[in-house]
């Protein structure tokens, strides 16, 4: 008896030996199996992808990065927070920021070109039908003065009104209504007073008309005058300003026909280039800088003058004119220039330009909301430097995602509503 106690305690010793080296061996295993599971590898740009072993993302290709697993509990963070689409709700950590209300004094940079002034434009004309006898100019942009002789021109009906005023000064001198109106004609038709009285000093006819500018520029030829070669000037380019004009002596021009126009230098316009987010800055009469590129130490200051109200076709942006006097500047016409466009203070609501996405229409936020990110529509204003004006949509006490651009899934978050 005593005998097959002592073996069923030996037995007994034996079990519980056993028992506590399978728990041990267990534990280690759990143990090690835990810290085999603290190590996996993640994309950078692609969080949701998971690895056990180094290799590459299978969205993007990036190579994955370690990151260390760890058992503790996640403190404020629900499951049902974590299963959210991005565009309902992101867990982050980045810095955030609020609306900055402050007032901005606004300074638009610009680029631009010196063009004539077209409220000085001249035109010369002929008043009578005829051939072009003599030209006095040569070439496109030539510089002309008032006064200026610029071509003469013969003209029959020219000769019968001389004729006409010398038959009625040798055979009816006391006819003096007749005599003022056959003047009066002549002076009408484009004659000269001195010519006129060289007429009748000479009491021979003058076979051709001086043509006068009555301006001082540059000439140019006049678009009617340019269909005599249009052929020839569609397959030339800009060498055309130098060359020869294509109005030749001997030519005809007709009564009342524009020949030439004439553009005055000293009166000229900046032409500046506005962009699209920057329109709503800019009014009539803002101060502007301008600083030539052909001449910078010729800054000069002057203010917007006229907006044109449509857009151009080369460039697709707003144009803004500056008037100047460019007598004593000499700044040469298509220059380019750099202008600072000093627009009115705006005392506005402001958040950096980057805490805003854009989805075309619609601008968005992330608000900071129970330890995550909510996307949030927001109502905006205008664009200054590295700032955007917000109308509506978030309060001065909310917290928006500093960079927005990096919580964004392009594929789900497209899709957000109010």
């Amino acid at each position: 008896m005593k005998k097959t106690i002592i073996i069923a305690f030996q037995v007994l010793a034996i079990t519980l030996v056993g028992c506590q080296n399978t728990n041990e061996q267990d534990s280690n295993h759990l143990q090690h199996t835990s810290e085999t599971a603290q190590t996996m590898y993640t994309c950078s740009m692609h969080p949701e992808v998971m690895k056990d072993k180094p290799g590459n993302c299978p969205i993007c290709g990036m190579t994955l990065v370690k990151k260390e697993m760890s058992n503790k509990r996640l403190n404020g963070v629900e499951l049902e927070s974590l299963l959210k689409p991005t565009n309902e709700f992101v867990i982050s950590k980045i810095p955030v920021t609020t609306i900055q209300k402050r007032e901005e004094q606004i300074e638009i940079e610009a680029l631009g070109n010196i063009a004539y002034d077209t409220r000085e434009v001249g035109s010369i004309s002929s008043r009578v039908a005829g051939r072009i006898e003599k030209l006095y100019v040569r070439f496109r942009y030539q510089k002309i003065t008032n006064g200026q002789r610029i071509l003469d021109i013969y003209s029959p009906e020219l000769m019968t009104a001389q004729q006409n005023l010398l038959f009625l000064l040798k055979n009816d001198p006391n006819n003096i209504a007749f005599i003022q109106a056959a003047k009066e004609r002549l002076l009408l038709i484009g004659m000269s007073s001195q010519q006129l009285q060289q007429v009748i000093k000479n009491g021979q006819p003058s076979l051709t008309i001086a043509v006068y500018s009555n301006y001082s520029g540059h000439i140019h030829e006049s678009a009617n005058v340019g269909k005599m070669n249009a052929e020839t000037r569609e397959m030339k380019d800009i060498s055309l300003i130098t060359e020869e004009l294509s109005l030749k002596e001997g030519m005809y021009v007709q009564k009342g026909q524009s020949i030439f126009t004439v553009y005055n230098p000293n009166h000229s316009w900046v032409v500046l280039d506005i962009y699209g987010e920057n329109q709503a800055l800019i009014k009539k009469g803002n101060p502007v800088n301008i600083t030539p590129e052909t001449a910078p130490e010729k800054i000069f200051r002057a203010s917007i003058d006229f907006i044109e109200p449509f857009y151009r076709k080369e460039n697709k942006t707003l144009t803004a004119r500056v008037y100047f006097d460019n007598s004593t500047l000499k700044i040469p016409i298509g220059s380019q220039v750099k202008a600072t466009i000093f627009g009115n203070s705006r005392d506005a609501d402001w958040l950096p330009k980057d805490a805003v996405v854009s989805l075309g229409l619609d601008k968005v936020v992330f608000k900071k909301s129970d330890g995550g990110f909510k996307a949030h529509k927001i109502a905006t204003g205008i664009i200054y430097q590295n700032n955007i004006q917000v109308l509506s949509g978030i309060s001065a006490t909310d917290s928006v995602a500093l960079n927005a651009q990096y919580l964004m899934d392009s594929e789900s978050f497209i899709k957000i509503k109010n």
